[in-house]
Protein backbone atom coordinates (compact mmCIF):
# COMPACT_ATOMS: atom_id res chain seq x y z
CA UNK A 1 0.00 0.00 0.00
CA UNK A 2 1.17 3.44 -0.91
CA UNK A 3 2.57 5.41 2.21
CA UNK A 4 0.20 8.85 2.95
CA UNK A 5 1.85 11.33 4.68
CA UNK A 6 1.59 15.00 2.96
CA UNK A 7 0.32 15.42 -0.24
CA UNK A 8 -0.48 18.54 -2.01
CA UNK A 9 -2.98 18.69 -5.33
CA UNK A 10 -5.72 20.21 -7.53
CA UNK A 11 -8.98 20.29 -5.56
CA UNK A 12 -12.05 19.32 -7.77
CA UNK A 13 -15.77 19.87 -5.96
CA UNK A 14 -18.57 17.22 -6.63
CA UNK A 15 -21.13 18.86 -5.30
CA UNK A 16 -23.80 16.24 -4.53
CA UNK A 17 -24.82 14.95 -0.86
CA UNK A 18 -25.29 11.25 -0.49
CA UNK A 19 -22.96 9.52 -3.51
CA UNK A 20 -22.93 5.94 -3.32
CA UNK A 21 -20.91 3.13 -4.13
CA UNK A 22 -22.90 2.37 -7.21
CA UNK A 23 -22.25 6.02 -8.57
CA UNK A 24 -18.55 5.45 -7.87
CA UNK A 25 -18.10 2.47 -9.36
CA UNK A 26 -21.46 0.65 -10.62
CA UNK A 27 -22.01 -2.39 -10.33
CA UNK A 28 -21.32 -3.48 -14.10
CA UNK A 29 -17.52 -3.24 -13.27
CA UNK A 30 -17.09 -5.55 -10.22
CA UNK A 31 -16.26 -8.94 -12.41
CA UNK A 32 -12.07 -7.81 -11.01
CA UNK A 33 -10.84 -8.22 -8.30
CA UNK A 34 -7.20 -6.63 -9.18
CA UNK A 35 -7.39 -3.58 -7.32
CA UNK A 36 -6.27 -1.58 -10.68
CA UNK A 37 -7.85 -0.57 -13.50
CA UNK A 38 -11.32 0.88 -12.44
CA UNK A 39 -9.85 4.64 -12.91
CA UNK A 40 -11.31 4.89 -16.03
CA UNK A 41 -14.69 3.74 -14.77
CA UNK A 42 -14.55 5.91 -11.93
CA UNK A 43 -17.85 8.08 -11.63
CA UNK A 44 -18.94 6.40 -14.87
CA UNK A 45 -22.68 7.34 -15.68
CA UNK A 46 -21.38 10.76 -14.82
CA UNK A 47 -18.48 10.99 -16.78
CA UNK A 48 -19.70 9.65 -19.73
CA UNK A 49 -23.01 10.27 -22.15
CA UNK A 50 -23.06 6.20 -23.07
CA UNK A 51 -23.77 3.20 -20.85
CA UNK A 52 -20.38 1.69 -19.93
CA UNK A 53 -19.48 -2.09 -20.29
CA UNK A 54 -16.75 -3.94 -18.91
CA UNK A 55 -13.37 -4.23 -21.02
CA UNK A 56 -14.43 -1.35 -22.91
CA UNK A 57 -11.97 1.22 -24.40
CA UNK A 58 -13.07 4.64 -23.01
CA UNK A 59 -10.75 6.66 -24.92
CA UNK A 60 -13.53 7.23 -27.69
CA UNK A 61 -16.63 7.35 -25.57
CA UNK A 62 -18.61 10.80 -25.47
CA UNK A 63 -17.94 12.91 -22.21
CA UNK A 64 -20.51 14.94 -20.46
CA UNK A 65 -18.57 17.81 -20.49
CA UNK A 66 -20.82 19.25 -17.45
CA UNK A 67 -19.46 16.88 -14.97
CA UNK A 68 -16.46 18.48 -12.80
CA UNK A 69 -13.91 15.87 -13.51
CA UNK A 70 -14.12 16.37 -17.36
CA UNK A 71 -13.93 20.08 -16.65
CA UNK A 72 -10.36 21.48 -18.17
CA UNK A 73 -9.47 23.48 -14.76
CA UNK A 74 -9.94 20.10 -12.77
CA UNK A 75 -7.57 17.77 -15.14
CA UNK A 76 -5.03 16.04 -12.47
CA UNK A 77 -7.34 15.80 -9.83
CA UNK A 78 -5.82 14.29 -6.29
CA UNK A 79 -8.41 16.03 -3.73
CA UNK A 80 -11.95 15.29 -3.70
CA UNK A 81 -14.42 17.84 -2.20
CA UNK A 82 -17.40 16.20 -1.34
CA UNK A 83 -20.88 16.75 0.86
CA UNK A 84 -22.26 14.33 3.51
CA UNK A 85 -22.71 10.73 3.61
CA UNK A 86 -20.22 10.27 0.71
CA UNK A 87 -19.83 6.43 -0.04
CA UNK A 88 -23.24 5.17 0.89
CA UNK A 89 -24.58 2.30 -0.62
CA UNK A 90 -22.89 -1.01 -0.60
CA UNK A 91 -19.79 -1.83 0.45
CA UNK A 92 -17.91 -2.69 -2.43
CA UNK A 93 -14.07 -2.09 -2.35
CA UNK A 94 -13.93 -1.28 -5.97
CA UNK A 95 -15.08 2.64 -4.78
CA UNK A 96 -12.17 3.14 -3.18
CA UNK A 97 -9.95 1.11 -5.40
CA UNK A 98 -11.39 3.31 -8.84
CA UNK A 99 -10.49 6.43 -6.59
CA UNK A 100 -7.25 5.46 -6.30
CA UNK A 101 -6.18 4.43 -9.34
CA UNK A 102 -7.57 7.50 -10.74
CA UNK A 103 -5.22 9.55 -8.80
CA UNK A 104 -7.49 10.41 -6.00
CA UNK A 105 -4.97 10.29 -2.35
CA UNK A 106 -8.04 12.40 -0.25
CA UNK A 107 -11.62 13.03 0.12
CA UNK A 108 -12.97 15.77 2.19
CA UNK A 109 -16.47 16.13 3.08
CA UNK A 110 -18.32 16.57 6.37
CA UNK A 111 -19.17 13.00 6.90
CA UNK A 112 -18.89 9.29 4.93
CA UNK A 113 -20.81 6.00 4.92
CA UNK A 114 -18.95 3.75 7.73
CA UNK A 115 -18.07 0.45 5.66
CA UNK A 116 -16.58 2.64 2.77
CA UNK A 117 -14.72 5.31 5.10
CA UNK A 118 -12.95 1.90 6.58
CA UNK A 119 -12.62 0.55 3.48
CA UNK A 120 -10.11 4.14 2.13
CA UNK A 121 -7.54 3.10 4.83
CA UNK A 122 -7.45 -0.41 4.24
CA UNK A 123 -6.29 0.70 0.60
CA UNK A 124 -4.29 3.84 1.03
CA UNK A 125 -7.19 6.60 0.69
CA UNK A 126 -7.17 9.38 3.40
CA UNK A 127 -10.49 10.41 3.99
CA UNK A 128 -10.89 13.73 6.25
CA UNK A 129 -14.15 14.65 7.88
CA UNK A 130 -14.26 18.68 8.44
CA UNK A 131 -17.34 20.53 9.12
CA UNK A 132 -19.96 22.00 6.98
CA UNK A 133 -18.75 25.37 7.13
CA UNK A 134 -15.33 24.67 6.34
CA UNK A 135 -16.31 22.34 3.51
CA UNK A 136 -18.25 25.04 2.15
CA UNK A 137 -15.30 27.46 2.50
CA UNK A 138 -13.42 25.20 0.26
CA UNK A 139 -16.18 24.68 -2.32
CA UNK A 140 -16.77 28.65 -2.47
CA UNK A 141 -12.57 28.94 -2.82
CA UNK A 142 -12.18 26.49 -5.43
CA UNK A 143 -14.64 27.76 -7.67
CA UNK A 144 -13.00 31.04 -7.01
CA UNK A 145 -9.70 30.22 -8.29
CA UNK A 146 -8.57 28.10 -11.21
CA UNK A 147 -5.46 25.62 -10.31
CA UNK A 148 -6.89 25.50 -6.81
CA UNK A 149 -4.64 23.60 -4.41
CA UNK A 150 -4.48 21.73 -1.00
CA UNK A 151 -2.03 20.73 1.25
CA UNK A 152 -2.83 18.03 3.45
CA UNK A 153 -0.45 17.04 5.93
CA UNK A 154 -1.38 14.05 8.01
CA UNK A 155 1.41 13.75 10.97
CA UNK A 156 0.16 17.48 11.76
CA UNK A 157 -3.74 16.53 10.92
CA UNK A 158 -4.16 19.79 8.88
CA UNK A 159 -5.43 20.70 5.39
CA UNK A 160 -3.68 23.90 4.32
CA UNK A 161 -4.87 26.28 1.74
CA UNK A 162 -3.29 28.23 -0.86
CA UNK A 163 -3.60 31.48 1.61
CA UNK A 164 -2.38 28.74 4.24
CA UNK A 165 -5.31 28.75 6.42
CA UNK A 166 -5.09 25.29 8.25
CA UNK A 167 -7.68 23.12 8.84
CA UNK A 168 -7.32 20.59 11.53
CA UNK A 169 -8.61 16.94 11.36
CA UNK A 170 -9.19 14.23 13.38
CA UNK A 171 -7.73 10.65 12.64
CA UNK A 172 -7.82 7.42 14.94
CA UNK A 173 -4.01 6.56 15.29
CA UNK A 174 -3.54 3.36 14.78
CA UNK A 175 -5.25 4.02 11.31
CA UNK A 176 -2.57 7.04 11.01
CA UNK A 177 0.13 4.90 11.60
CA UNK A 178 -0.83 2.27 9.10
CA UNK A 179 -0.99 5.40 6.51
CA UNK A 180 2.06 7.06 7.19
CA UNK A 181 3.96 3.56 7.13
CA UNK A 182 1.76 2.44 4.15
CA UNK A 183 0.75 -0.76 6.08
CA UNK A 184 -2.42 -2.52 4.64
CA UNK A 185 -3.75 -6.12 6.56
CA UNK A 186 -1.15 -8.07 4.65
CA UNK A 187 1.69 -5.66 5.54
CA UNK A 188 0.66 -5.40 8.72
CA UNK A 189 0.63 -9.46 8.87
CA UNK A 190 3.82 -9.34 7.30
CA UNK A 191 5.48 -7.45 10.19
CA UNK A 192 5.17 -10.94 12.14
CA UNK A 193 6.70 -12.96 9.51
CA UNK A 194 9.42 -14.54 11.73
CA UNK A 195 7.30 -15.33 14.28
CA UNK A 196 4.88 -17.10 12.00
CA UNK A 197 7.35 -19.16 10.69
CA UNK A 198 8.77 -19.99 13.90
CA UNK A 199 5.19 -20.90 15.10
CA UNK A 200 4.57 -22.92 11.90
CA UNK A 201 7.86 -24.79 12.41
CA UNK A 202 7.06 -25.51 15.64
CA UNK A 203 3.71 -26.71 14.98
CA UNK A 204 5.55 -29.62 12.03
CA UNK A 205 7.51 -30.96 14.87
CA UNK A 206 4.91 -31.75 17.55
CA UNK A 207 2.01 -32.67 14.58
CA UNK A 208 3.92 -34.07 11.42
CA UNK A 209 1.03 -35.74 10.44
CA UNK A 210 -1.11 -32.63 10.20
CA UNK A 211 1.73 -31.19 7.38
CA UNK A 212 1.53 -34.81 5.93
CA UNK A 213 -2.09 -34.49 5.22
CA UNK A 214 -1.79 -30.94 3.36
CA UNK A 215 0.39 -32.74 0.71
CA UNK A 216 -1.27 -35.68 0.01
Amino acid sequence: MKKFNQHTGIAAPLDRANVDTDMIIPKQFLKSIKRSGFGKNLFDELRYLDEGQPDQDCSGRPLNPDFVLNQPRYQGTSVLLARENFGCGSSREHAPWALDDFGIRSVIAPSFAEIFYNNCFKNGLLPIVLDEAQVDQLFEEVAASEGYQLTIDLERQLVVTPTDTEMAFDIDGFRKHCLLNGLDDIGLTLQHADDIKAYEQRRRAEAPWLFDAIHE
